[in-house]
């Protein structure tokens, strides 16, 4: 009974809070910014003519680049069963992994280490390591997700990821070889859909964005049959679908180094590049 108490009063302060943020300017990371977001991209996702080529005005205003990268990989994704990894654990919410072609494959999900969440019951198998040395074999995967992920290989993980210090490392040119790896695994003719922060290139530490010729860079790691290539650039309006030449400059707001706000209130990545590599 008491839980039961304690739950129905988390929903009302939970529902207060998304009210809250609606009304005082929907400030990135306030409280009810989750529920915003949950909500934002499972509208996206609902929408049987979701183009991600073409946006409609408002999208993900003040949203963090999960509003375009959730919905640009889904639709990207193919119907029907398959062998899938998630290389980052980024699908790991119960409101993606309810998505119908997720639940069609069988899903993998690589990781530094347990996360809060885990849907087992749903028949995920989860394992946790290092995407540069993965334990499976190759040309296992019809597909495989890398959804803002890389950007992270190489560098200081225990700042958010990981408590064990082997994960401090500054090691910041070994994405190409994580992608490498990621080919390895793949089934000839697979995809790997893969995301990374894009502009102006800049190590923060625990992460870093690619700009055009870092971008590249992990192309040619891949070497791919076929690439294509979406680029989406965050403006004070909300996300739109851009050129390199249009992001190239985008700079990155990392709330966890910085309490304030940039005028246009950008939750994070002002551009994000969205990549679809052939094996």
């Amino acid at each position: 009974m008491l839980g039961t108490v304690r739950r129905m009063a988390a929903r009302a302060k939970a529902e207060l809070d998304y009210r809250r943020f609606l009304a005082t300017g929907q400030k990135p990371w306030t409280p009810g910014y989750g529920i915003h977001k949950r909500k934002s991209i499972e509208a996206a996702l609902a929408q049987p003519d979701y183009d991600p080529d073409s946006l409609p005005p408002g999208h993900g205003y003040r949203l963090d680049e999960r509003i375009v990268e959730y919905p640009w990989f889904l639709a990207r994704l193919p119907d029907g069963p398959g062998t899938l990894l998630d290389a980052g654990s980024t699908l790991n919410q119960p409101y993606i992994l309810c998505h119908p072609k997720l639940r069609a494959k069988k899903l993998f999900i690589s990781t530094l280490a347990p996360e809060g969440y885990h849907e087992i019951e749903q028949g995920i198998s989860y394992v946790f390591e290092d995407l540069r040395r993965s334990c499976f074999r190759d040309g296992y995967f019809d597909a495989i997700a890398c959804i803002s992920t890389l950007e992270h290989v190489g560098l200081d993980n225990t700042f958010v990821y990981s408590k064990a210090a082997s994960r401090n490392e500054t090691e910041h040119g070994t994405a190409a070889d994580c992608l490498r790896e990621l080919k390895r695994m793949l089934k000839p003719g697979g995809t790997v859909y893969l995301t990374v922060p894009f502009g102006r290139a800049a190590n923060h530490g625990w992460f870093q964005v690619f700009d055009a010729a870092g971008v590249d860079a992990l192309v040619n790691a891949f070497d791919p049959v076929a690439c294509r290539e979406r680029i989406y650039r965050y403006l004070p309006e909300g996300w739109v679908a851009a050129g390199r030449e249009e992001a190239r400059d985008a700079l990155y707001f990392d709330i966890q180094k910085r309490k304030d706000y940039d005028p246009d209130h950008a939750a994070a990545s002002r551009a994000v590049a969205c990549l679809e590599l052939t094996a």
